[in-house]
């Protein structure tokens, strides 16, 4: 293990080059995920995402260990879990996220609300690289409030289930449903769900007030076109 993980500014993308090259640094990193120096493990898991991040196919044959952490009891692991896991999915050939779907999205009702709120923002993330899961995950998120979590923590956690929404929300299959509960987020007890629910309702309306002038510019030229063409024929 290199001595500079026990330093809380160290060089990350350094480190995640030099793990790539160093088969002995990637597994020590792996290892301290376990680590009870709390420096030694959020670094070791900064390293990794790195990876996940900018090269996924280097760590997805880590897919099952990874895994391994949402059964936890520590927080922290299932956090470090989901964010791995998330980044991974645009890689998962093999489909294993879909054979762990549940498993995974029941973490919305995990003992703490932060794995929740963890979840949610990452489902943006995964949510694009299985397009085919879009509707379920979109189903789940919506089911927030079926959770034993607080009223108040709730609200929290829609913030980062809107979020997730505006990385997907072109192409999803469920924009109504979707628009439905960001509106009703605008009376949010949480100002900054409610700020965030505001900021989605802006930028849908000017998406589509510019795809009616966009509707109405083109209408404009066909009636130019026809009106060009009678005339071609009338002399």
């Amino acid at each position: 293990m290199p001595a500079n993980l026990n330093n809380k500014n160290i060089n990350i993308k350094a480190v995640a080059n030099k793990a790539l090259k160093n088969d002995k640094l990637l597994a020590g990193l792996l290892d301290n995920l376990w680590s009870k120096d709390e420096t030694i493990r959020y670094n070791s898991h900064k390293v990794l995402f790195f990876i996940t991040e900018e090269r996924p196919q280097a760590l997805y044959s880590n897919w099952d260990y990874f895994v391994k952490f949402l059964d936890s009891d520590n927080t922290y692991h299932k956090l470090s879990a989901i964010l791995l896991l998330a980044n991974l999915t645009k890689v998962d050939k093999n489909n294993k996220f879909e054979k762990m779907f549940n498993r995974f999205y029941d973490l919305l009702n995990d003992k703490s609300f932060i794995t929740a709120a963890y979840l949610a923002g990452a489902s943006g993330k995964i949510a694009k690289a299985k397009p085919k899961l879009q509707t379920r995950i979109t189903n789940r998120l919506l089911s927030i409030d079926k959770t034993h979590h607080d009223p108040e923590r709730i609200d929290l956690v829609k913030g980062s289930i809107i979020e997730s929404f505006k990385e997907y929300f072109e192409e999803s299959k469920n924009k109504k449903k979707i628009i439905e509960f960001v509106k009703k987020q605008l009376k949010s007890k949480s100002p900054k769900t409610k700020k965030i629910a505001k900021d989605f309702i802006e930028q849908l309306n000017k998406s589509t007030e510019k795809e009616d002038n966009c509707k109405r510019s083109i209408e404009r030229c066909q009636k130019q076109i026809r009106q060009a063409h009678r005339r071609q024929i009338s002399a």
